[in-house]
């Protein structure tokens, strides 16, 4: 063989070397291996959480995501086969989402699609008032996991325990958001017992509405849950006037309370002021607790029962110290003047109090 044979061939060599000599030849990957995976498609809710599938492989396996709202665990396989946990964010978007999950071993890769919901939503035109007449205004269904900035929360322990000798120190972390209701614990944190008292449109409230709030009540003596309305521009207490649409304690369960409270009727003990039913399961399901409130009169009702209907008489603002602006409150109080007035059982802690949803409606 020449010179010049010996150097075209060596040159051959290195070309083959560097770069491909057949188009069906795979130069520098690992050969190829089989992939099986349990499940490929899998679906997770809008409130997030994890689901695992199992993978196997001729060897170890790496899996990862460029979705940035799954996480996956492991990334790397000890052996051959693991069981794969996919975890997923909350979806706080008005769409479903899809992301993929790339499982990579030797030369093979194959994916897993993971599919997510939307945030669960009820269209507004969807909300009918039961008295007809009203149209909807406001409301907070409480789907996503966090609380709008339309409630303020109230902090601390207030003046003489919110002025009924309450025990509680309220905080904001007290209430959640998740899995479409809002959710007010009371609990004792290392000796301080905590919850939430939340307000709603604090700054503009209403003048005249139906209003109502869909809730499980908690149980155990010592709890006390309300649903009630103050004003917006408050001055003093009870010439301003107090609405209390919801209030339950827990030493007489499923008894429920309406009251009102001004200058002329104040825990005066009438049945023009206050009244109250029976819910038998208000502790163990959800019902409907609601007031339409007008010029003339105010109508509390739980679920179709009317609790009590309080008239304006025409005698003025002492009795009628209701045509201004009043914005809702949700809270869970811990033993005071009427919640704690036989005892109170730290064994029922921790207590909740859920809420499907709040909603105005006005004429």
């Amino acid at each position: 063989m020449n010179k010049t044979m010996i150097i075209t061939t060596l040159a051959a060599s290195a070309i083959c070397l560097l770069g491909s000599c057949s188009d069906d030849e795979e130069i520098g990957y690992a050969p190829a291996t089989t992939i099986t995976i349990a499940t490929k498609a899998l679906n997770l809710p809008a409130d997030g959480g994890e689901v695992a599938t199992k993978v196997a492989c001729g060897h170890e396996f790496s899996a990862y995501t460029t979705s940035e709202w799954l996480t996956v665990t492991p990334g790397n396989s000890i052996g051959t086969e693991a069981e794969v946990t996919i975890k997923a964010e909350a979806n706080d978007g008005d769409e479903a989402r899809k992301g993929v999950v790339i499982i990579w071993a030797g030369g093979s890769r194959d994916s897993i699609t993971v599919t997510q919901e939307a945030k669960s939503q009820t269209p507004a035109e969807q909300i009918t008032c039961p008295i007809k007449g009203y149209k909807l205004v406001w409301h907070d269904e409480f789907d996503g996991n966090e609380l709008s900035d339309d409630w303020t929360a109230a902090i601390g322990k207030g003046d003489n325990g919110w002025g009924n000798n309450e025990i509680q120190y309220y905080t904001r972390e007290s209430a959640t958001v998740a899995d479409g209701k809002l959710t007010i614990t009371l609990a004792d944190d290392n000796g301080t017992i905590k919850s939430s008292r939340l307000y709603g449109k604090v700054e503009t409230g209403w003048k005249y509405c139906y209003i109502e709030a869909r809730m499980k009540l908690p149980s155990g003596k010592g709890t006390w849950p309300a649903f009630w309305m103050m004003p917006v521009n408050f001055t003093g207490w009870p010439a301003d006037g107090e609405i209390d649409i919801m209030e339950e304690v827990g030493y007489a369960p499923n008894t429920i309370h309406s009251t009102i409270h001004c200058n002329k009727y104040n825990n005066t003990g009438t049945s023009i002021e206050g009244n109250k039913v029976t819910v038998a399961t208000s502790q163990t399901e959800f019902h409907t607790y609601a007031m339409e409130w007008t010029a003339d009169y105010m109508t509390f009702y739980a679920d179709d029962t009317e609790i009590l209907t309080y008239m304006n008489d025409g005698s003025g603002r002492d009795a009628w110290p209701f045509d201004a602006a009043f914005y809702p409150i949700l809270n869970l109080a811990w033993g005071g003047a009427w919640g704690g007035a036989q005892g109170i059982d730290p064994s029922c802690l921790p207590a909740k109090l859920e809420v499907d949803y709040v909603r105005v409606f006005q004429k």
